[in-house]
């Protein structure tokens, strides 16, 4: 069973609906205690790092996601911002720390006339060294749609699966043991999207 974390700030809808259609056990979950029988969770978010990070402290997830995570290892996939607030810490709404599971940060995008911020639509996607085993089945070069104004900038290169390109080197799929992240949205990248999703479903807990 998936559990998708409902903090006030997420996607939920649009990434039930995805899970749903590849025939996966999804519930969104309300409530921290009911994320105890998930096998795999889905971190989403929409809006800003602190505001996020306010959210998970005051609705209850954030000991429970740090027990089922770090401690019990569960497989998590943060998606977009869900993915940002992994990162030791963000600058969106004034440096906020976050869960701190990956040696990383999140900054804003460079923009310019040519390049607007938010980075908003489709991208291909570079795979850094060997394909990864969440993006099994996908092409070489697979797009997926982004929006976005802050990406993680991660010191450790070993997490970084895979990067995009937007005038710079952006972040797209981070791995640390049973944490996953995405900038991008699979629940609205289509078939490539929806692939990745079944991917992560079929990973197991470390």
């Amino acid at each position: 069973m998936i559990g998708i974390v409902d903090y006030g700030m997420g996607n939920l809808m649009s990434v039930y609906n995805a899970l749903e259609y590849i025939g996966e056990d999804v519930e969104i979950c309300h409530n921290p205690n009911n994320l105890i029988n998930m096998s795999h969770i889905i971190l989403p978010g929409v809006g800003s790092f602190e505001k996020s990070m306010s959210s998970i402290v005051n609705k209850g997830f954030y000991e429970i996601l740090n027990n089922l995570v770090v401690k019990e290892k569960r497989p998590i996939l943060g998606i977009c911002l869900g993915m940002q607030i992994m990162a030791k810490k963000g600058f969106e709404g004034g440096e906020c720390k976050g869960f701190g599971w990956l040696n990383s940060e999140v900054i804003r995008i460079d923009g310019n006339q040519d390049l607007k911020v938010p980075h908003i639509g489709w991208n291909s996607v570079d795979i850094c060294n060997e394909k990864p085993l969440i993006m099994s089945g996908l092409p070489d070069n697979p797009e997926f749609y982004y929006t976005h104004s802050y990406y993680m900038k991660c010191k450790e290169n070993g997490i970084v699966l895979a990067t995009s390109d937007y005038g710079q080197k952006i972040t797209s799929i981070v791995q640390h043991e049973n944490i996953f992240g995405v900038q991008f949205h699979p629940e609205k990248s289509q078939d490539n999207g929806l692939k990745l999703l079944e991917n992560f479903a079929k990973v197991e807990q470390c």
